[in-house]
């Protein structure tokens, strides 16, 4: 088996783009990615293509990834197109860094592009629910219903019905934040501290669909969506792409400049069939990545977490192993998680604030942790960082994500 590295990122600025598409998005992320890596596009072995949304807004439900690479000349390799709804970008690197690994190529690249807003504004919200058992949505809703009347501080009866007005996944999200509220006494407070820690990340991030600073309380007093998430604890609509090259080690050989950054592990999951007591998929992906890497949660200087809400952030950094099950706010809340923290967490500014475009968040994420490995992150650099961590999870069903993935980054 070969050693796999990453040698060039490609990303836009996360936004919305009434003309962009995601075909021209995709072919800028491309470009900077070969520009990065300092190759040609006839280098290219092999693509891997992210996407969810473009056959279901433009039509283009197949051979989507095709359509890119054909319309920049680069034909007869092997394209893959992917889609594993939010977690379709971070899939599209795995498959790259396993036909590397394998010794099918020498050089792949992967990449994400999604364009999420429309004029119906509906629409985009209504997308969201194609990332759930379709055929069993209603019985899903009435799950989620289900436990929440369970619990204490249940949203109020005046709010709308879930995936009213917003994605369904926020009512998702908001039920699962109050059961952790009611079994370990998290607070709102807390998930403010989370959002409000972010709000700053992203505010030292040029790359960020959001740039402006907000104190725990301003978080506080954002326009509610479904209790206890309000408006700033919850990643936004938006557009974006994001590129990978990976390469194998010989390959780096042929590099003028290299800046290659290892890949120590790559592992992709589905979720199962369980109840909310069970062991959850972040657990057990994680506990899998670390066996490859041969580290532990305490060798990690920096993540990027799956944070659609506040709660993501929340429940992935103890499902990570950053800190016991129960205690996600209170680290949160400590500063441990800020730049300058012990474990430093979506110093991005998360899909809560960098943004979230569904098909390209993965590698969005991968981009982070690439450029703060190189020393490259100007303001918000984690200081001697050299291992770090992205999880990226997509869909539901059930009571957790239908599909994960989780890699390991080592500076080289």
């Amino acid at each position: 088996m070969q050693d796999v590295y990453i040698i060039g990122i490609g990303m836009n600025k996360f936004g919305k783009y009434p003309l962009e598409t995601v075909r021209t998005m995709a072919e800028d992320v491309i470009h900077q990615s070969l520009n990065d890596a300092g190759i040609n596009k006839e280098d290219l072995e092999a693509g891997f293509f992210s996407n969810t949304f473009w056959g279901m807004f433009e039509g283009q439900h197949s051979i989507r990834g095709q359509v890119v690479f054909r319309g920049m000349g680069m034909d007869r390799i092997p394209v893959t197109n992917v889609e594993n709804a939010c977690a379709g970008a971070s899939t599209a690197l795995h498959l790259a860094y396993t036909g590397v690994r394998a010794g099918m190529y020498d050089v792949a690249i992967a990449v994400g592009s999604e364009k999420l807003t429309n004029p119906d504004k509906a629409k985009s919200l209504s997308a969201y629910s194609s990332c759930m058992d379709v055929e069993n949505y209603e019985k899903q809703i009435g799950l989620l219903l289900d436990y929440g009347k369970n619990l204490e501080g249940c949203h109020p009866p005046e709010e709308s019905a879930p995936g009213t007005g917003r994605s369904v996944f926020m009512d998702v999200y908001a039920m699962m934040t109050r059961w952790h509220m009611n079994k370990y006494g998290t607070t709102q407070r807390q998930l403010a501290a989370i959002a409000s820690k972010n709000h700053f990340h992203s505010s030292l991030n040029p790359y960020a669909q959001y740039q402006t600073r907000m104190s725990i309380d301003d978080v506080l007093k954002d326009s509610p969506v479904t209790y206890p998430l309000t408006r700033s604890m919850c990643a936004p609509v938006g557009d974006g792409a994001a590129a990978v090259i990976v390469c194998s080690e010989s390959f780096i050989k042929k590099l003028k400049k290299p800046r290659p950054i290892k890949i120590l592990a790559s592992v992709h999951g589905q979720g199962s069939d369980r109840d909310l007591d069970g062991e959850d998929i972040g657990e057990r992906l994680a506990k899998a990545a670390y066996v490859k890497a041969g580290l532990g949660p305490q060798d990690i200087d920096l993540a990027e977490l799956h944070d659609a809400t506040a709660y993501g952030e929340l429940h992935q950094s103890e499902a990570m192993g950053f800190c016991p099950p129960g205690e996600g706010g209170a680290l949160a809340e400590s500063g441990a998680t800020t730049l300058g923290g012990s474990i430093p967490i979506n110093t991005s500014g998360g899909l809560e604030s960098r943004g979230h475009p569904i098909g390209a968040s993965g590698l969005a994420q991968i981009y982070e942790v690439v450029t703060q490995l190189r020393g490259e992150a100007g303001d918000r650099q984690v200081i001697g960082a050299r291992i770090g961590l992205a999880e990226n999870g997509g869909g539901s069903i059930g009571v957790e994500e239908a599909a994960m993935c989780i890699h390991i980054l080592e500076k080289v």
